[in-house]
């Protein structure tokens, strides 16, 4: 019998007639023949609400207790889920990561998944149960609870379908798939079809939210094809698959934006072996995620070393680059207003022209450059977020994203 996992998020069990309506989803997939296993996010803005919570008595909560709390959110609504299932007939089982064996390393807030252990749920399955586990969440092995950071819910839907080897790997959301952009900021954003894991890596890096970055590497790794689909509707929505040699007939597939960044320059760094390396070092020991680096060497042997970081971890960052700069002896300035446009598409690796397109598009709508970042699939542009939603619309148009083409 084939397993197929489903994962629903917040807004798709946002209150008690969407969690119902989940339920039948999954009861139809169920007796279509299937053996069904349900990744849920907690109800709508639950999380955030637990976050404001914690800040309204503490201004500063410690990661282990953050994590203790956010928990809480998706161990709601398992057993509601399984509460509406048994209520439809269907016998059902809930579990938390730490009953599945999800067990991570202890990154609190930002852990990663290092094994599960799939026993209990094939014998749920083979009794006949749909099983429904609490996503965005893990247990170090001396049994503490992390979460996965935001969007970790898809990061469990993809590790579970590897780790069972699942027929099919569904994502329900809020939206028929994923976009060319944001359809909130971009009217004419169109839905993609199909998209390379590759492509879909750099737009969830680059600000598309629909999926977490990590999901995306998981699913890759373990080359689990994802349907990103609506919740809402039985369309077709968007399949993340390797890529095929057609995929490059497209140049460009989409583009993205991320706009809560912060940078970070250190002027006056010393010019010597080694400086970089301690620099950043001492960065990844704090768990900060780092991008977009840039160094200057001015002919005084000393240098400029910019590089941005997400606004939610600026705070974290400047207490580590304060005692940074003491040491080394140099000045750190910090910018809360920074916004990255992107384009992504395998195409570029065989078409000419694309740098040049978006940079024009931009200059004309008179958006400042601050930095250029490339890879083979991709191209962005560091500015300011005030002009981040324009940015995206302009180099959205340039590259006549809204016209629908077959891959």
């Amino acid at each position: 019998m084939s397993i197929v996992v489903m994962k629903f998020g917040g807004s798709s069990v946002a209150d008690a007639d969407r969690i119902r309506k989940a339920a039948l989803r999954a009861i139809k997939t169920r007796k279509a023949g299937h053996q069904v296993v349900m990744v849920v996010s907690a109800m709508g803005d639950s999380t955030d609400g637990l976050v404001d919570l914690a800040r309204q008595v503490s201004s500063s909560p410690s990661k282990r207790e953050m994590d203790q709390l956010l928990v809480t959110g998706e161990q709601v609504t398992i057993s509601l889920m399984a509460m509406a299932m048994e209520a439809m007939g269907q016998p059902a089982i809930s579990f938390t990561a730490g009953q599945i064996g999800m067990i991570t390393d202890d990154v609190h807030t930002k852990a990663r998944i290092k094994s599960i252990d799939v026993r209990r749920i094939h014998e749920q399955l083979d009794a006949g149960k749909v099983v429904i586990v609490a996503g965005f969440q893990g247990v170090t092995k001396e049994g503490a609870y992390t979460t996965l950071g935001r969007g970790g819910s898809n990061v469990t839907l993809v590790a579970i379908a590897a780790a069972l080897k699942a027929d099919v790997c569904e994502n329900y959301t809020d939206v028929d798939g994923i976009f060319t952009a944001d359809p909130r900021i971009v009217p004419t954003a169109r839905k993609i079809d199909r998209v390379s894991y590759d492509e879909m890596l750099e737009l969830a890096s680059l600000g598309a939210n629909v999926l977490h970055n990590r999901a995306v590497e998981f699913a890759k790794k373990y080359n689990v094809p994802i349907h990103v689909r609506n919740s809402n509707n039985e369309k077709k929505g968007t399949m993340i698959v390797a890529e095929s040699h057609g995929m490059e007939r497209i140049v460009v597939s989409g583009a993205a934006l991320k706009d809560k960044l912060a940078r970070i320059t250190l002027r006056n760094v010393p010019d010597r072996p080694g400086t970089a390396a301690k620099i950043f070092h001492t960065i990844a020991t704090h768990n900060i995620v780092v991008d977009d680096i840039i160094q200057i060497v001015a002919p005084n042997r000393v240098a400029t070393v910019a590089f941005t970081v997400d606004l939610a971890d600026l705070a974290d960052a400047r207490k580590v680059v304060d005692k940074l700069s003491r040491e080394l002896g140099c000045t750190a300035t910090y910018e809360d207003h920074m916004a990255k446009v992107s384009v992504v598409g395998v195409g570029m690796r065989v078409h000419t022209g694309v740098a040049e397109r978006m940079f024009a598009a931009l200059a004309k709508a008179k958006i400042n450059i601050q930095n250029i970042t490339t890879s083979e699939i991709k191209i962005s542009c560091l500015i300011d977020r005030a002009q981040g939603k324009t940015a995206l619309k302009v180099v959205h148009d340039a590259f006549k994203l809204g016209k629908r083409n077959k891959r």
